[in-house]
C-alpha cells in the first residue's frame, strides 16, 4: 500500500489539471480556428452561436449524471472514465467532414467533459484538508490557465501541419497519455475507506438527486453559478471574434491578446486561492472569507463595458486579462463553498448540479451572442450583462446563504 505524501498528493492533482487543459483545449481550438471551420462549412455568426450552444446544452445535461457517477465510481474508476471518454470524443473531429458530423462530435465532446469538473471537486475534498482546498483550487487553475496560454500560440502553428480536425485529435491523444502517468503514481493508493487501485474508493450514501435539490444551500450555489459563467462562456467562445471584429487580427495576432487574458484568468485564481487560505489561516471566518474576495472579484469586472470605448489595443487587452481574473476568483470561491457546506459523499452530485445550471446559463448566452452580433448591435449589451452579472450572483448566494459554514 502507497502512503498519499503531500509530493504525492500535488503530483496526483496536477496530472488531473494537466488532463483538464486537454479536456478544454477543443474550445479555444474553435475560437481560434473558427474562420477555417466557417470556410469549410459556410457558417455566420448565428451559426457559430447555434454549434457553442448544442456544445453547452450536451455539457448541462450530461452534468445530471457525471457527479452521481463521480461520487459513486470514486477518484480511480471516474479519472478512467472521464479521460477516456473525452479523449475518445475529441479524436472523432479528426473524421467529421460535413457539417453534421461536427455537431455530433461537438455534442459527444461536450457530454463527456462534464466528468471534469466534479472529478476535480471531488479529488481536492478527498485529498486536502478543508483550509489548503482553497489554495488548491488556485494551483489547479492556474495550471489549467499556463497551458491555455501557450494555446493561441501552438494550435495556428499545429493546425497549419494537420488542420483544425488535427488539433482536436491530438488534444485526445495527450490525453490519454496524461491518464497513463496519472496511473502510474496512483497505484497502490488506498483512498478514504481503504479501496485500493480500481476498488470503489470512497463512501457513497446512495442518495439520489431529490433530497440534494430540497437544499436552500445547493439553490444558492447553483444560481449563482448559472448567472456568472453565463459569463465566462460569452469570452470563452467569443473573445476571439471580439478581437478581430475591433482590431481586425489575424489568427496568428490573436495569441498575444487571448494569452494576456489567459494569464490573467490563472493569475487571479492563484491569487484568490493564496489570500484564502491567508485569511482563513489569520482566523477569518469562512463566511467573511468566500464573499470578501466574491465581492472584489465581481467589483473589478464592472468598468468591462468601457473597453468599448478605447481604441488602444493594450488596455483592451490588459482589461479583458483583469475580466477573466476576476472570474475566476468569483468561481474558486463558489466551488470552495461547495467543499465548505456539502458533505465529501454528495460534494460530486453538488458540483454537477451547479456545472449543469452554469452550462446552462453558458448556452443560453451563445445563440443571444450570435443573434445580437448578426442583429448588428456590437457587443455593448452583451458587456452591460457581463459587468453586472457577478453582483447579481453574489447577491442571490448571499440571500438563501447569509451565514457559510463548514458541513
Amino acid at each position: 500500500m502507497k502512503v498519499i505524501t503531500p509530493q504525492l498528493r500535488w503530483t496526483l492533482f496536477g496530472l488531473l489539471c494537466v488532463a483538464g487543459i486537454f479536456n478544454a483545449m477543443d474550445r479555444p481550438i474553435i475560437a481560434i480556428l473558427k474562420p477555417d471551420m466557417s470556410a469549410d462549412f459556410g457558417w455566420t455568426d448565428e451559426d457559430f452561436g447555434n454549434l457553442a450552444f448544442v456544445t453547452q446544452m450536451a455539457a448541462a445535461f450530461s452534468f445530471l449524471f457525471t457527479g452521481w457517477l463521480v461520487d459513486k465510481l470514486g477518484v480511480w474508476r471516474s479519472m478512467i472514465a472521464g479521460v477516456t471518454t473525452w479523449s475518445f470524443a475529441a479524436m472523432a473531429h479528426g473524421w467529421a467532414m460535413a457539417a453534421w458530423q461536427v455537431v455530433g462530435a461537438r455534442i459527444g465532446l461536450g457530454a463527456t467533459e462534464a466528468v471534469q469538473t466534479p472529478l476535480t471537486i471531488k479529488t481536492v475534498a478527498t485529498l486536502f484538508p478543508p483550509d489548503k482546498r482553497s489554495f488548491a483550487f488556485g494551483v489547479g487553475t492556474a495550471i489549467a490557465g499556463l497551458g491555455t496560454i501557450s494555446l493561441p500560440f501552438f494550435i495556428p502553428i499545429l493546425a497549419a501541419e494537420v488542420g483544425w480536425r488535427g488539433a482536436l485529435v491530438f488534444g485526445g491523444v495527450a490525453g490519454f497519455a496524461t491518464l497513463a502517468l496519472w496511473l502510474g503514481f496512483a497505484r497502490g493508493i488506498r483512498f478514504d475507506d481503504g479501496a485500493e487501485d480500481g476498488q470503489r474508493d470512497f463512501s457513497d450514501d446512495g442518495a439520489p438527486y431529490g433530497p440534494i435539490l430540497k437544499e436552500r444551500r445547493t439553490w444558492a450555489i447553483v444560481i449563482a453559478k448559472a448567472i456568472s459563467d453565463s459569463t465566462w462562456w460569452l469570452m470563452g467562445f467569443w473573445l476571439a471574434d471580439f478581437y478581430r471584429k475591433t482590431f481586425n487580427l489575424s489568427t496568428e495576432e490573436l495569441a498575444v491578446p487571448l494569452a494576456i487574458a489567459f494569464l490573467g484568468s490563472g493569475a487571479g485564481a492563484l491569487f484568490a486561492g493564496w489570500i484564502s487560505t491567508r485569511l482563513l489561516e489569520s482566523g477569518w471566518s469562512v463566511n467573511r472569507v468566500r464573499k470578501t474576495v466574491m465581492l472584489v472579484s465581481a467589483l473589478i469586472v464592472t468598468p468591462l463595458p468601457f473597453v468599448l470605448q478605447l481604441n488602444s489595443f493594450w488596455p483592451v487587452a490588459i482589461m479583458m486579462g483583469v475580466v477573466m481574473a476576476g472570474h475566476q476568483g468569483f468561481s474558486l470561491s463558489i466551488f470552495s463553498t461547495i467543499t465548505d457546506v456539502v458533505p465529501r459523499t454528495k460534494v460530486g452530485r453538488v458540483t454537477a448540479f451547479g456545472a449543469f445550471m452554469g452550462n446552462i446559463g453558458g448556452a443560453l448566452i451563445q445563440p443571444i451572442t450570435g443573434a445580437v452580433l448578426t442583429a448588428g448591435l456590437g457587443f455593448m449589451p452583451l458587456f452591460i450583462f457581463a459587468a453586472m452579472s457577478y453582483l447579481l450572483a453574489l447577491a442571490w448566494l448571499h440571500m438563501l446563504l447569509p451565514e457559510i459554514r463548514r458541513s
